[in-house]
């Protein structure tokens, strides 16, 4: 494979950033070895475990560092520090949560489609849940139209076009450009990355994997999903157990993504209206959930 740019090399590492990330870490870190056939280093860039797991990873696997980022940054602030970490010869990055797990030969498939996609800025596996359904990981930027509509009906008409456009549920299962992709797994070209500065910080959780497509395809990237490669979200996407305060982090990413794409003060009512209604959303569902 060539050099992502003259100024970063060809070398390939890993960001995984973890959170108390339990059995699940060694079960990722174990898969890595069949994903792909080139060596790649790992950075663990911790937001503050206290379950001990990515201090004995570091410890026992000679490719695996563990990079503390000395508070609780979020992914995104995570995600970021473990890259900065990274010399220029590391010209692509993998950001992973801890909880995936990558089927054989899937990083090398995702490296394979990144020779066919050379203004590709991000890859993005097939993921399955636990069950082994396949999550919709590869998605179109949501809209005020579609964001309203999948906002409102989602989850009381599951099928509603706004939420099937949005997801891109009758979309063919091929390799494919999208609006955005799955921050839980995610192959970075680092001249793409560093181009917009890594993950927009201000995204404590949610919204910052959509944040980040949106911005990598304003600056000419693109997102490009990659079927041939499979990974297992181990712990799921499902938030029926999420606790009420990631409910309305999920809320307030919202409304931060849309404002930020509405400014002045010709948006002004809508701005107000959108944030009434997304906290609105967000106490029926943590009263819900509470049930």
């Amino acid at each position: 494979m060539t050099a992502s740019s003259r100024s970063h090399g060809d070398e390939l590492a890993i960001v995984i950033v973890t959170y108390s990330p339990g059995e699940t870490l060694d079960r990722n870190l174990d898969s890595i070895r069949a994903a792909t056939e080139r060596p790649v280093r790992v950075v663990l860039a911790d937001n503050g475990s206290t379950d001990g797991e990515p201090e004995r990873a570091a410890e026992t696997r000679s490719e695996v560092e563990f990079l503390p980022t000395g508070a609780n940054l979020g992914y995104g602030g995570g995600a970021n520090r473990g890259v900065a970490a990274l010399g220029e010869e590391y010209g692509w990055v993998v950001i992973s949560n801890a909880d995936v797990e990558w089927a054989p030969g899937a990083l090398d498939e995702l490296l394979a489609a990144a020779e066919r996609w050379p203004r590709g800025g991000a890859f993005g596996p097939l993921i399955n849940e636990p069950d082994g359904t396949v999550y919709p990981s590869a998605r179109l930027l949501p809209s005020l139209g579609r964001g309203a509509g999948h906002a409102v009906f989602g989850r009381i008409w599951p099928g509603n076009p706004w939420t099937r456009a949005y997801r891109q549920s009758e979309a063919v299962v091929e390799e494919r450009t999208a609006g955005w992709l799955s921050g839980s797994c995610l192959l970075l070209r680092r001249e793409a990355f560093d181009g917009i500065d890594g993950f927009d910080p201000r995204y404590f959780m949610y919204f910052e994997d959509v944040d980040l497509g949106d911005r990598l395809a304003r600056k000419g990237w693109l997102n490009v999903f990659v079927p041939s490669a499979r990974i297992t979200h181990i712990g799921g996407h499902a938030t029926s157990s999420a606790p009420a305060k990631m409910l309305v982090e999920h809320h307030r990413s919202a409304y931060r993504y849309l404002a930020d794409r509405h400014r002045g003060a010709v948006w002004a009512p809508l701005r107000l209206a959108l944030r009434a209604a997304l906290a609105v959303r967000a106490r029926l569902e943590v009263r819900a959930r509470g049930k």
